[in-house]
């Protein structure tokens, strides 16, 4: 009978690898949650349940989609192609590196610019049921997301150069914009505006931007000098399968703003009360799952590259497995722990014992996601290691598509709970359709199968 040491020495190299990046990942995610933590707690103690958090948590979703479901579709296919990159020679991998850092910018620059211009648009069609403060509040807010949105696709960018080298520093510096926000909120005299939340937001943006920068650039041994032209070889199959996700991804981003969309019909500071279940549920989803999600993609993809695609579905299919287990335990868990989790983080100042029992109980149906969201996670590296994009992307509409009559059936009943049981329902589905896909070997490796 082998022993436990025995077991896991026996282990093949490439589930280390995955175990260890997994490992530095929630390290990194257990720090920036806790600063994150923090953040909200000050948020709490400062600001309470009021029309400046529903303001802030509003323009946070509802201005973040798009840089963030495009951050989501390139990341997805670009890892696979640097890790691919990395057997090149340098001067091709400075010219790819240049010409997809130019456009990013040209792009980012076009996407900050039309979100402020079109942000009255948006709080007249999606913000109609936000009080007439908040909606003030928000279009002041706009100084800080709309040049975010560029700042959000060159961290992206950023982060993806250093998760193709199996680093995952990126991960820590994720928190930066919450530090800053922490220490602007707790150092102003007053905050009966969202000056705070303002000026921390975009000074922490800006901070983790260059940061990241830098750090991938120490990666990669080069720069990448913006270069606007189309040279590289790389163009065509990466436009074609950042094409395809990027269908997904925008169906999947709809998610946050349908959620801030059904909550502002809903009475009684629907969107705080949401927005602080919220981010304590992403503390558990981003430790638990995002670490091996993170840690996953780039050792598939380099299986992939070798050839060997049958290890690479068996090592995910196993991942899966073990991460649904966890996460029953974490709701298990968190059911009976969530009044305290809530009370611990939140209930001081202008936060009241009433506003715990409201959060804790939208927290518990946002727990029910767990297991499927731990689980899906992991097949969704897999097919993307395997360029299957054209069925991610299905997956993903149908996910989006579930989740809209969901909270069209739950939220009226069940307010903010409903629109979390509205996710927890998704994801479950959305587990059913990825395991249904994995189990189906892949004869060929196409780019868009």
């Amino acid at each position: 009978m082998k022993t436990f040491r025995q077991r896991l020495a026996g282990l093949h190299s490439d589930h280390k690898r995955i175990a260890q990046g997994a490992m530095r990942v929630a390290f990194f995610l257990l720090l920036g949650k806790a600063a994150g933590a923090f953040k909200e707690m000050a948020v709490a103690y400062r600001y309470g349940v009021s029309d400046a958090v529903d303001a802030y948590q509003f323009t946070m979703v509802m201005a973040n989609w798009l840089p963030v479901t495009i951050v989501g579709a390139l990341s997805v296919v670009l890892i696979p192609v640097l890790v691919r990159t990395r057997r090149e020679d340098r001067a091709a991998r400075r010219l790819f590196m240049g010409e997809l850092q130019a456009w990013l910018i040209a792009g980012g620059t076009v996407l900050a610019v039309g979100t402020y211009v079109a942000w009255p648009w948006v709080l007249e069609w999606a913000g109609m049921g936000l009080p007439e403060q908040a909606r003030r509040m928000s279009g002041e807010l706009m100084f800080a997301f709309a040049p975010a949105a560029l700042l959000t696709l060159m961290t992206g960018l950023s982060a993806a150069r250093l998760r193709a080298h199996e680093r995952h520093i990126n991960t820590l510096l994720d928190s930066v914009p919450a530090i800053v926000i922490l220490i602007w909120v707790l150092l102003a005299a007053t905050v009966n505006d969202v000056g705070p939340l303002m000026w921390g937001t975009l000074v922490g943006y800006m901070i983790q931007s260059a940061w990241l920068l830098w750090l991938a650039a120490r990666a990669d041994g080069m720069w990448g000098r913006p270069r606007w032209s189309l040279n590289a070889h790389q163009w065509p199959d990466l436009v074609k399968a950042a094409g395809i996700m990027l269908v997904g991804q925008v169906a999947m981003s709809f998610v946050g703003p349908i959620d801030q969309y059904t909550a502002a019909g809903l009475d009684g500071n629907a969107n705080a009360t949401l927005g602080y279940a919220s981010r304590l549920l992403s503390l558990l989803l981003g430790v638990g799952a995002a670490s091996v999600g993170r840690a996953a993609l780039p050792v598939l993809a380099d299986i992939q590259a070798r050839g060997d695609q049958h290890r690479a579905r068996a090592t995910a299919l196993k991942w899966s497995a073990l991460m649904l287990l966890a996460g029953i335990g974490v709701v298990l868990a968190g059911w009976v722990l969530a009044p305290w989790g809530v009370a611990l983080l939140f209930e001081r100042g202008e936060f009241t014992a009433e506003n715990t029992l409201q959060v804790a109980h939208v927290l518990r149906w946002g727990l029910l996601q767990m297991p499927f969201y731990f689980g899906v996670l992991i097949l969704v590296q897999l097919l993307a290691s395997q360029n299957r994009y054209r069925i991610m992307a299905a997956i993903a509409v149908a996910n989006f598509l579930m989740k809209a009559l969901m909270n069209y059936l739950w939220a009226p009943v069940m307010g903010p709970a409903g629109i979390m049981l509205a996710t927890s329902i998704m994801y479950a589905s959305s587990y059913v359709c990825y395991v249904m896909v994995a189990l189906r070997p892949v004869a060929g490796n196409a780019p868009s199968r």
